[in-house]
């Protein structure tokens, strides 16, 4: 890793055997012999570490020091010291230098405390790409969907994500819910901090009320140890509990008890803990159903209730099918190294009339197997049987409007035509032994027609039967 560097001491030889073991790491190797000197160099270049000694004239290390981490907190401070400064030199630890090296030292030491340094800036910088990586993903610009009720939610998203108040996303499986909860979270004042999930449906209730509170050692058979609680990993970010209608009425209490109180206690514990946490939560349940049969507690409801979301089921937004099928084929052709680069129009039909009863995460299932078995650079109607019922389904939408009736009618057409055609040259294949030639003279087309057809619909000789004694396939 590439680093400028800035060396001050007030001794020639000093700098001069510095710069000599220091050399091959940068191009950047800096050097000034007095503090105020080392400040102005400091301010006009972006140094990534100084290697400064303690006792200079003027303006000693520590002072340099001090001014240093206040002006450029994330430049990483290495202290030089005689063998009698070793207290102040602890002292300089504590005002945020980085490490201390006492004089005299061999190259090795400073080499080595220099690669200690560049290292936690590497691991540093890494976490912060990863932490904008995942920001930025959870933009409203970088979400797929801009039919009218992604916009509706997008909405939502932007009043609510500012504040901390409770939030309650509802919807169906696969519909999106947590992606709505990351997205509050990473547009929210508390971004920087953790954003904890629990799936409350895959946890037994002593186990849940261990994962949410956390325990102490000895407090149920197994609790070989203290456990932190995700309300503690989540302090001063938001915890996401996921299928929480799941959720026993006896941990509903004492969810209600955090959400007022902001307070807890671990299983088997005496001592109450504090918690700053954002919630949110998300069901595919019917929440006021279940009050009214005495399954969730109303008070609970309320609390939680405070800002609902509605997540819309894919077919409920149709207009977004598209784009997300053209977002998972790009996703899963570089995963799988795969050439795939359109969707054809009968395949998309397809998937713009299915029902997606598993919603976004089915519909991100099956562009992932369309994609494994597409052979060429088309996805057709055919990498899709088995998948979605290819047979004609013509009440698979009803219109409202004129203009849905318009489209419903285009679709079914071209549908019918398409399936015609692909029986069309299925059967004469058949007929004619898969013979190629012989299918397109019976037919009274050119054989580049007929095999155009063959190629829309990714039909294949070896794909359909013959008897092996007659003629071979061409």
């Amino acid at each position: 890793m590439s680093a400028k560097i800035l060396i001050v001491d007030d001794e020639e030889i000093v700098i001069q055997s510095c710069l000599r073991i220091l050399s091959d790491y940068s191009d950047v190797v800096d050097s000034v012999q007095d503090g105020q000197a080392a400040l102005r160099k400091i301010d006009e270049t972006q140094y990534d570490i100084v290697i400064l000694d303690i006792m200079m004239p003027k303006m000693d290390g520590l002072e340099v020091l001090q001014q240093v981490k206040e002006r450029h907190p994330d430049v990483d401070v290495i202290m030089m010291t005689g063998l009698s400064q070793i207290q102040t030199a602890v002292k300089a630890m504590k005002l945020g230098a980085f490490d201390y090296l006492s004089k005299p030292f061999d190259p090795d030491e400073l080499k080595h405390v220099v690669d200690r340094a560049l290292e936690r800036r590497r691991l540093l910088q890494q976490n912060r790409d990863l932490k904008n990586e995942v920001s930025s993903k959870y933009r409203f610009e970088n979400i797929i969907g801009s039919s009218p009720r992604m916009q509706a939610v997008y909405a939502l998203i932007a009043k609510c994500a500012p504040t901390n108040s409770t939030v309650l996303i509802t919807g169906e499986s696969g519909s999106g819910k947590e992606m709505i909860a990351r997205a509050i979270h990473f547009n929210s004042l508390r971004k920087d901090q953790p954003f904890v999930t629990v799936d409350c449906n895959t946890l037994s209730e002593n186990l849940l009320e261990s994962e949410l509170f956390g325990h102490v050692k000895g407090s149920f058979t197994g609790a070989v140890a203290n456990k932190r609680g995700m309300f503690d990993s989540a302090n001063n970010g938001t915890l996401f509990l996921d299928e929480f209608g799941n959720i026993p009425l006896s941990t509903q209490a004492k969810l209600l008890r955090v959400i007022q109180e902001h307070e807890y206690r671990p299983v088997g514990s005496t001592v109450t803990q504090k918690t700053n946490v954002r919630l949110i939560t998300a069901t595919n349940k019917d929440l006021k159903a279940m009050v009214a049969e005495g399954t969730f507690r109303e008070d609970l409801y309320y609390r939680i209730n405070v800002f609902p979301i509605q997540a819309p089921a894919l077919r409920e937004r149709r207009d977004d099918i598209p784009a997300l099928a053209f977002h998972f084929l790009r996703i899963f052709c570089n995963e799988l190294e795969k050439p795939v680069a359109e969707i054809s129009e009968g395949a998309m039909s397809l998937l713009i009339n299915h029902d997606w009863p598993g919603n976004v995460r089915e519909l991100e299932n099956t562009m992932h197997r369309a994609v494994i078995l597409c052979s060429d650079n088309i996805i057709r109607q055919a990498h899709l049987a088995n998948i979605i019922d290819t047979s004609s389904r013509p009440d698979l939408e009803v219109p409202k409007t004129s203009e849905d009736l318009k489209r419903i009618k285009k679709i079914a057409r071209e549908k019918s035509v398409e399936e015609v055609e692909k029986l069309f040259i299925q059967e004469t294949l058949k007929r004619n032994a898969s013979n190629v030639t012989r299918s397109a003279e019976e037919t009274g087309m050119q054989r580049s027609n007929f095999q155009a057809l063959m190629k829309k619909y990714n039909i294949r000789v070896r794909d359909t039967e013959f008897d092996p004694d007659e003629t071979e396939p061409t």
